[in-house]
């Protein structure tokens, strides 16, 4: 495949390094001088890309899948923080005819974790003295607090049971901690992913824009986990 990356920082330089790995070519490159270039420009620096990773700020958002859709290059976005302009993100998206992957977190673990959790939650919603709590730590440079991660594990596990605010950590270089627990009068179950790296975002990510190839649409990463459970 030919790749676009949008977003050139330690997130967007480990998915180079591991896509020319898998035999991908990286077609384009648009960075933080680029920042300020308007749709049309982007689009024009990305055309015949067969994708585009975008791991950027939640404000360059809208921009970068406006260039993508002008483009008609398929878009994996990685990027948190703008749930809020959703509608007119899908709206973009299915106007041009294009196809969208987001994710809170492209880690295979995480969305295997995200499974775990709401069987785990669904067990303990049929215990009224059982209450849930959600911890996430992360590297004092992220700037989102809570995190995508957690806020999809809430939406997960207040599916069955409610699970209060949660408790966010910013400090040192901590690559994602992710804590779910059910604590009872007698007892405290906790389930916890904790990332060793940013490897498994990446890997994911590349993952992602390999199975939108040929599709439109809207699409969330569960969507990609969900069909390659099944094979």
């Amino acid at each position: 495949m030919k790749i676009a990356l949008i977003g050139y920082g330690a997130m967007g330089r480990l998915i180079e390094r591991l896509a020319l790995e898998k035999g991908h070519e990286v077609a384009a490159i648009i960075d933080d001088s680029d920042a300020n270039s308007f749709a049309g420009e982007v689009a024009a620096k990305i055309v015949g890309c067969d994708a585009a990773i975008v791991f950027t700020v939640a404000m360059a958002v809208p921009r970068n899948v406006e260039a993508c859709m002008k483009a008609r290059v398929p878009m994996v976005l990685g990027t948190t923080g703008w749930q809020e302009q959703r509608t007119k993100i899908e709206d973009l998206v299915a106007e041009h005819k294009g196809a969208l992957v987001f994710g809170a977190n492209f880690s295979i673990g995480v969305n295997l974790f995200y499974k775990i959790v709401d069987h785990a939650s669904e067990l303990f919603a049929k215990f009224a003295e059982y209450e849930a709590f959600i911890a996430e730590q992360h590297h004092s440079r992220k700037l989102d607090a809570p995190s995508g991660t957690a806020l999809k594990i809430k939406e997960i596990a207040d599916k069955h049971l409610p699970t209060g605010d949660v408790a966010a950590t910013r400090a040192g270089n901590i690559p994602g901690t992710h804590t779910i627990g059910f604590d009872g009068p007698a007892d405290q179950i906790t389930l916890t992913h904790t990332a060793r790296s940013r490897e498994g975002f990446a890997l994911g990510s590349i993952m992602a824009a390999e199975w939108l190839a040929g599709k439109q649409g809207f699409y969330e990463f569960t969507d990609v986990m969900d069909e390659m459970l099944k094979n």
